[in-house]
């Protein structure tokens, strides 16, 4: 299982100016003495480039591979001490260890980033060129002072993570997991992947869900409704379709289907399929309309599809309408009635020239609720709309709202207020529910607060 994932564009190729850095210096006989800046502070960007310099050839870095981390520090650090008194460049010890392990991070990590990585409070990188770094925590975007030499610095970082996951960053393939293509540089986003994964409890906690709503959600689920999960981008999708999908019993055979595998399911009967890109010859592509009608072969008790995007919406809606009840998946979308609009469009991607009503009767037939998630200015993720697919009217696919979040303002904290309110409709599934020995109490869909108020 992977911990994170990548976007990366090359941006356009740019001739160096002469004379420009290229991500190391020159040896110690022809190398340019780290300089100081304004304040006198050494050039630590260029001292770290010269060690490395160094090291290429000094050592034989293949044979670091077989050595443990301490004996690796001990070269590392034996070159740095060697390189200062050569320079003359005086560090304290707390500054030769710091600049030892942003050598070995480097050489072995991910360079700059390697600290962002280990920080466990970060859930997203975003590199913006190689002068420009951001991170996500909690939501909410920051700026750091961590910057690269410059852009082939950035791409020898790049290329080390794409090869390492099979893929790879050139002029003939200049995106990986096809952002657009960058105009000022490279540009490089990292998702970091939670090694434990958010249970409904957290959920709770951090305010995205109410235990009343886990008990329905639950309910849900072990009645075999089908759910699509929709919301923005860093809505919160993935993380809520883990914790539904926990709650699938564990005697279950789930196929799950991912473009990029994120999903951690903990139950013992888990086929796990990812799509694959072509090779260098443009060959082997699988994709996920490819790996849905493979797993209807595999006797799914369950199918979850990480994400729908494209074509395979038809045959996910198919799988759901043919004895595979109890599917998940997720899709981007603003709202519950868009959500269905862009499943619909999805659904013409396949080419079959189904008649408009058909595919909404496919559509109202197959998915039974809809969950709405978003990302609100504070940086909370909160579930903002259930909703249940009743039928047709005529052409139209109808819907109700059984919750609602309700925005009541912005504290000075910049806190979002509000709650997630009960439309007072009672949902047709909560008879499904019943009939599985789910029994929720009927006050739960009737807002008493506004009724008293």
């Amino acid at each position: 299982m992977p911990e994170w994932r990548i976007n990366a564009t090359r941006g356009p190729r740019k001739p160096l100016k002469e004379g420009a850095a290229t991500g190391s210096v020159g040896s110690a006989s022809g190398a340019a003495t780290p300089r100081s800046n304004s304040d006198g502070k050494t050039n630590l960007h260029q001292l770290r480039a010269n060690i490395h310099r160094q090291l290429l050839e000094r050592l034989n870095l293949s044979n670091l591979d077989k050595m443990d981390r301490s004996e690796v520090n001990q070269v590392i650090a034996g070159v740095v001490r060697d390189l200062l008194e050569q320079e003359g460049i005086p560090l304290n010890v707390e500054e030769r260890d710091a600049l030892t392990s942003q050598v070995l991070d480097e050489i072995f990590g991910l360079g700059p980033l390697q600290p962002l990585m280990e920080d466990p409070s970060i859930s997203d990188i975003l590199v913006d060129t190689h002068a420009r770094v951001l991170v996500e925590r909690d939501g909410k975007l920051f700026d750091t002072e961590v910057k690269f030499q410059d852009d082939r610095h950035l791409l020898k970082v790049i290329d080390r993570i794409v090869s390492g996951v099979g893929r790879r960053i050139d002029d003939s393939s200049p995106m990986v997991d096809a952002p657009p293509l960058a105009v000022d540089g490279p540009h490089l986003s990292i998702r970091k992947f939670k090694s434990d994964v958010l249970s409904a409890e957290d959920l709770t906690r951090m305010g995205t869900l109410s235990e009343p709503l886990v008990e329905l959600l639950e309910g849900v689920v072990k009645s075999r409704l089908n759910v699509l999960i929709s919301g923005g981008t860093g809505a919160g999708k993935t993380t809520l379709l883990n914790v539904l999908s926990s709650f699938i019993p564990e005697t279950e055979r789930i196929v799950t289907v991912e473009d990029s595998a994120e999903l951690q399911l903990r139950q013992p009967r888990v086929v796990r399929m990812e799509t694959r890109p072509a090779n260098l010859e443009g060959q082997g592509a699988v994709d996920q309309r490819a790996l849905v009608i493979n797993a209807l072969r595999m006797r799914p008790d369950r199918i979850v599809v990480g994400e729908v995007r494209s074509s395979e919406a038809i045959d996910m809606l198919q799988a759901m309408n043919t004895g595979h009840d109890g599917s998940l998946t997720t899709l981007h979308s603003n709202s519950p009635r868009d959500a269905l609009n862009r499943l619909e469009t999805m659904v013409a991607m396949a080419n079959l020239n189904l008649p408009e009503r058909a595919v909404r009767q496919q559509i109202a037939s197959a998915v039974h609720v809809v969950v709405q998630l978003a990302r609100f200015s504070d940086g909370k993720r909160r579930l903002t709309c259930l909703s249940e697919i009743v039928g047709m009217e005529g052409d139209v696919i109808t819907m109700q709202d059984v919750f609602r979040f309700e925005q009541e303002g912005v504290n000075k904290e910049g806190d979002v207020l509000g709650r997630l309110r009960p439309t007072g409709i009672r949902p047709k599934f909560a008879d499904r529910l019943r009939a599985n020995g789910v029994n929720l109490p009927a006050a739960m869909f009737s807002d008493l607060q506004r009724a008293s108020a």
